[in-house]
C-alpha cells in the first residue's frame, strides 16, 4: 500500500517521532518542549508522538500528561497530526474508562501498547484491545514492544484485530522481527497501517511493505531520518540506503543505556535541552556521552561538507 503523489497519505503514514519530555531540575521544560516540536517540524517528519516510553509517560502523572498533551496540541497547532502514547496499561477495565471519557480535541489518535506484566495469551491480548475499541471515539494504533511488555502480538492476533475493527488505524510493530512484519503486511486489510518501532530496521520494514516509523533518532536528527523513510516509500532504496548509512553508527550509542537516555543526551549535544532524566533512568556515563558527542561530531562535518542529504 504505497501512497503515490496524486492521493492523500494516510492518517500516520511516514515518519512520525516519538517526542522525549525534556526535564530541567525534575520538572517539565516547557520552552525546550516547544524548541524540539520545531526543530522536528521544521525536520519534515509526518506526524508526533508525544508521551510514549521514549517521553517517560511511566513517570508523568496523570495531571502533567495533560499538560503535555495541551502544550503540544497548542504548539503544533494543527501543522502535524499527534499520536498520543499515554494509553497503555495492563488494567483492561481502567484504561477502557479513560478512554472513554478523555479529551481528545486535537489529537489524531492513541497508540496503546500491549499490556506489560501480567503477559497474557493472544486471546487476552485480543479480548484487551477490542475493549479500547469499543471505548474510543478516535483512531488505536498497536504498539507490540515485547521488550518491554514481555508479551508478544502474534501476527495474527493483529491481523484478527485489523479485522474486527475499523478503529485501529495501524500497529506499531517494535518486535524487531522482519517475518512477523511481513505476515502482518501481506495479510492485513486495506487502510491498515504497518509501521516500524525500531529505527535500525524502518529501511527493511519499509522495503517489504511498511508504511514507516515511530522514530527515536528523528528527535535529534528530522531531517535525515525522515528523508531516508521518504526515500524508501518511493521506493528509491539506492538513495534511502545512503541517507540511512549517515545516521546508523548513531544507533548503537542512542541504546547503550536504554531509551530515552541516549537521545536526551543527544539533544543536550545538540542544544535543545538538558540531558536530565526521572528516577529510575539516570543519565548517560561520561565514557558514552564522550563516544555519541564524537559520532555526532562526524555526521556534523560531513553536513558541512554538504554531504548532507
Amino acid at each position: 500500500m504505497q501512497a503515490s503523489e496524486t492521493t492523500a497519505r494516510p492518517l500516520f503514514y511516514g515518519t512520525g517521532v516519538a517526542l522525549i519530555t525534556p526535564f530541567k531540575n525534575g520538572e517539565i521544560d516547557f520552552d525546550a518542549y516547544g524548541k524540539i516540536i520545531e526543530h522536528v517540524i521544521s525536520g519534515g517528519v509526518d506526524f508526533l508522538v508525544p508521551l510514549g516510553s521514549t517521553g517517560e509517560s511511566a513517570t508523568i502523572n496523570e495531571d502533567e500528561q495533560r499538560r503535555i498533551l495541551d502544550f503540544v496540541i497548542e504548539k503544533t497547532n494543527s501543522r502535524k497530526p499527534i499520536l498520543a502514547g499515554n494509553f497503555g496499561g495492563k488494567n483492561t477495565k481502567e484504561l477502557a474508562k479513560k478512554i472513554e471519557n478523555y479529551n481528545f480535541e486535537g489529537i489524531a489518535g492513541i497508540l496503546s501498547s500491549s499490556p506489560e506484566y501480567s503477559k497474557p495469551n493472544q486471546k487476552g491480548i485480543f479480548e484487551h484491545y477490542m475493549q479500547l475499541a469499543e471505548s474510543s471515539s478516535v483512531p488505536i494504533v498497536i504498539y507490540n514492544v515485547p521488550s518491554r511488555t514481555k508479551s508478544n502480538i502474534e501476527w495474527h492476533t493483529t491481523v484478527k484485530l485489523a479485522e474486527s475493527s475499523k478503529t485501529f488505524a495501524g500497529i506499531k510493530e517494535a518486535s524487531g522481527d522482519l517475518i512477523q512484519a511481513t505476515r502482518i503486511i501481506k495479510n492485513r486489510p486495506e487502510g491498515f497501517i504497518v509501521t516500524s518501532g525500531d529505527d535500525e530496521v524502518a529501511l527493511p520494514m519499509v522495503a517489504v511493505g511498511g508504511e514507516g516509523v515511530i522514530s527515536v533518532i528523528a528527535n535529534a536528527f528530522p531531517r535525515e531520518f525522515s528523508g531516508m523513510i521518504n526515500y524508501a516509500l518511493k521506493e528509491d532504496y539506492v538513495s534511502a540506503r545512503e541517507w540511512n548509512y549517515k545516521t546508523y553508527d548513531l544507533h548503537k550509542w542512542l541504546y547503550i543505556e536504554g531509551n530515552p537516555v541516549g537521545i536526551k543526551s543527544a539533544l543536550q549535544i545538540l542544544g535543545l535541552s538538558t540531558n536530565d532524566v526521572r528516577l529510575p533512568l539516570c543519565q548517560m556515563a561520561p565514557a558514552n556521552y564522550y563516544k555519541l558527542e564524537e559520532v555526532m561530531h562526524t555526521i556534523k562535518l560531513n553536513q558541512d561538507a554538504g554531504t548532507q542529504v
